[in-house]
């Protein structure tokens, strides 16, 4: 025993004169060993250290990968829309906090198209290796009753966080008479067809919940589509539709400017910056709740200690004081956190909700 140990520290000292792996030297020195002992005895050796070996090992990987390591050199945080976007901003806003925490790069990608389901495709079709995660907005629940998909938007992507929500807003031109929704309900019953609302596209949140709310009120409501927030916004604040349904982010300047007054929030609750504004519930439309949401998705199969890995970490990142008072404070978002079955949950919801109000109006996608 004296001599394969002595064998092992020669072999071991000459690995690192010659810059050889010390695991080479030490397994020919095994080798040469061998030849001196019988063999049954070298290999209950063998089996022992295996037995040891094995266990050790797993568990110095799982140590390593929990102590900072990840598993790819690269992260690609991918935002389906255009740069410019609240997936965008926000994959943007987590990247460097992400980057530092986990020890790997971390890119943000664009890919839009499609409101999101071109960049979503992607992702589902990826190596479930940790290698890149979505992070996409609430027109991804609305996605499977518009177009033919490439992929499952439940079964083809694992969830990661529900980061956060914000309600809608239905606001009017200050010209208008309409002090609440109770006042567009009673203007469209005397004048059916005659009030019109803009909205940031054809088969968006902001049409499909003007669409239900109409349903539920009995009345016509006349729908303007436009490409886009920006167009949308321009018209409503110079008079030229009766009325706008967008998120808080998308309309906080104008209402803080009194270029918009607010009729109704879509949440469950009132924002922050819209205390005096009662919500649909409020106004009488029980149960009803429009959101919008963005989350973080990974590719189907993505082990769960990836997963279980990135919600705690995205976590950290998104507590981060700046981070958060960022997202507050420009998207009115409710930062909510929540982990993979919560958002599973909440995705099944959303889609059926939706798909139920596309289905029902027969609406096409912009």
């Amino acid at each position: 025993m004296e001599g394969i140990a002595n064998r092992r520290r020669l072999a071991m000292m000459a690995a690192q004169r010659a810059g050889n792996p010390p695991h080479r030297a030490i397994i020919r020195a095994i080798d040469q060993s061998s030849k001196e002992e019988s063999l049954s005895k070298f290999s209950r050796r063998q089996v022992t250290a295996g037995l040891i070996a094995a266990p050790l090992a797993s568990a110095f990987s799982q140590i390593s990968f929990a102590q900072g390591s990840w598993p790819t050199p690269q992260l690609t945080l991918l935002a389906p829309f255009p740069p410019g976007g609240s997936t965008d901003a926000l994959a943007r806003l987590m990247q460097p906090g992400l980057q530092q925490r986990i020890g790997a790069t971390v890119i943000v990608e664009n890919k839009p198209g499609a409101s999101g389901a071109i960049g979503a495709a992607q992702v589902a079709k990826a190596k479930p290796d940790g290698s890149i995660l979505l992070v996409t907005f609430d027109s991804h629940a609305v996605n499977p009753a518009l177009q033919p998909l490439q992929f499952d938007t439940e079964k083809d992507l694992e969830p990661v966080m529900l980061v956060g929500t914000a309600p809608y807003v239905v606001a009017c031109h200050p010209s208008r008479p309409y002090k609440n929704f109770a006042d567009v309900v009673a203007a469209a019953k005397a004048n059916p067809g005659k009030v019109t609302y803009a909205s940031v596209g054809s088969g968006t949140l902001s049409h499909l919940a003007m669409t239900l709310l109409g349903k539920r009120a009995g009345v016509e409501l006349s729908h303007v589509p436009y490409r886009g927030g920006g167009p949308a916004v321009n018209d409503a604040i110079a008079g030229h539709v009766d009325l706008i349904c967008g998120s808080v982010a998308l309309l906080s300047a104008q209402l803080a400017g009194n270029a918009l007054r607010p009729l109704m929030q879509t949440g469950t609750e009132r924002v922050a910056t819209l205390k005096g504004t009662a919500t649909a519930r409020e106004q009488g439309f029980n149960d009803f709740e429009c959101l919008a949401w963005w989350g973080v998705f990974a590719p189907k199969g993505t082990p769960k200690g990836i997963v279980d890995r990135s919600l705690a970490e995205l976590t950290a990142t998104l507590k981060e004081p700046n981070t958060s008072k960022m997202l507050v404070e420009s998207q009115q978002m409710n930062l909510r956190m929540d982990g993979p079955e919560v958002l599973r949950t909440f995705l099944a919801k959303e889609i059926k909700t939706w798909g139920d109000v596309v289905r029902d109006n027969n609406i096409k996608g912009g």
